[in-house]
């Protein structure tokens, strides 16, 4: 995988984060207890790959309800790439990853993890995700993004109690989806969001209106994170890359929505990742209001490429790679394969995201292009699957 530099190595903090954080709380994220719900997700594994990586001294907290939305032999394959991870890099032969599988609806679970741990920073990546199915299935939707996410702050907010310093920093997955239909492009974290057009984009909506109640009222330092199309290798079988690849192995059509006219800001899991670290280690700062009470210690970030592809590009270049890495053989045809049809109920004709307050704050922009990041999925596929 593609490394990008971050502010901690080796345990050293680099001067230039000292001006980057100037409006935030900087967090030294070595010898920590981080908790990472969804961490046999997309997401969620990629991260904590990463965080044994680079830190020192830390203890990661993974937990994941392992469901059957998709395929659970990926995600036990991911859980068997984090504990890979952590065997080469283990300290003193000591463990440093423990893995606990629950379910984030599950109050009593969540606070028993709190309980036993004490984390100092939580990444709250478990949600059941996709638009489409919020239409078939909401129920799940109810269960894990607003009652799961609701067990999460609460226990955030009793993690003060008794003299402990709690948690530093809730760090949350929120979507690019609650720009609903806006047609103000590219999406800027100041738009309006209230017409979201999914149950999915309205639970995430709703996480970030949680998020900001919660930490006026008990001060807990949040940050958002609106995730614009992610891809790469591994990642959901759901996804039009991932679910494409099947079909055309498969021999069946694609079927392209909106007629082709659509675009999608993609965004490699790389980028991510890297974003997701560099939010960790800068909470916002707490202050008091003229009135004495807490200003919020709260933001919302985009994390997109900023690059919107046609979704017709984006077909033409995924075969291309799937052709390269072998998985398609050569000569195949991709317009004898293709369908177009009329747009979906859910779905939005473009995703663009603004990341101009990310790099101010963070000094980051994710920047793997599309063909470079289909190139890696192209050439996991082929090797997971054995073709």
């Amino acid at each position: 995988m593609k490394s990008f530099p971050i502010y901690y190595r080796k345990g050293k903090q680099l001067d230039i984060w000292r001006d980057i954080l100037k409006t935030k709380k900087s967090i030294n994220l070595n010898n920590q207890t981080i908790l990472v719900t969804g961490s046999a997700g997309f997401i969620g594994a990629n991260l904590i790959q990463r965080l044994l990586q680079e830190l020192n001294g830390s203890f990661f907290i993974g937990m994941d309800n392992l469901n059957d939305y998709y395929d659970p032999q990926l995600k036990e394959y991911r859980l068997q790439q984090i504990f890979e991870v952590e065997k080469m890099q283990q300290e003193q032969k000591k463990n440093r990853f423990l893995f606990h599988s629950g379910d984030i609806s599950n109050r009593q679970e969540i606070e028993k993890i709190f309980e036993k741990y004490c984390p100092s920073i939580v990444v709250n990546l478990a949600a059941q995700a996709g638009v489409r199915y919020s239409i078939e299935n909401p129920v799940a939707y109810i269960s894990s993004n607003i009652i799961g996410f609701y067990n999460i702050l609460e226990a955030c907010r009793h993690s003060y109690g008794g003299g402990m310093p709690g948690v530093q920093h809730l760090v949350y997955a929120s979507s690019s989806s609650v720009y609903g239909g806006n047609t103000k492009v590219p999406f800027c974290e100041k738009d309006f969001v209230d017409n979201p057009v999914s149950l999915y984009a309205a639970t995430k909506k709703s996480n970030e209106l949680l998020a900001h109640s919660y930490s006026k009222l008990y001060n807990i330092p949040c940050t958002g994170l609106r995730f614009f199309t992610v891809y790469g290798p591994a990642g959901r079988p759901d996804m039009a890359y991932f679910s494409f690849t099947r079909k055309l192995l498969a021999g069946e059509k694609i079927r392209i929505f909106n007629y082709g006219n659509c675009k999608r800001d993609f965004t490699f899991i790389d980028d991510i990742v890297e974003g997701v670290m560099r939010v960790m280690g800068g909470a916002p700062g707490k202050r008091e209001g003229a009135d004495g009470l807490p200003i919020p210690p709260y933001s919302i970030y985009n994390i997109g490429n900023s690059t919107p592809e046609n979704l017709m590009d984006f077909v033409h270049i995924l075969s291309e790679e799937l052709v390269r890495t072998g998985v398609l053989p050569v000569g195949f045809n991709i317009e004898e394969h293709m369908e177009l049809v009329p747009m979906q109920p859910g779905d939005v004709p473009v995703t663009y995201a603004d990341t101009g307050k990310l790099e101010q704050d963070y000094g980051f922009k994710p920047e793997t292009d599309l063909r470079s990041g289909l190139r890696s999925f192209a050439e996991w596929y082929r090797e997971y699957y054995r073709i």
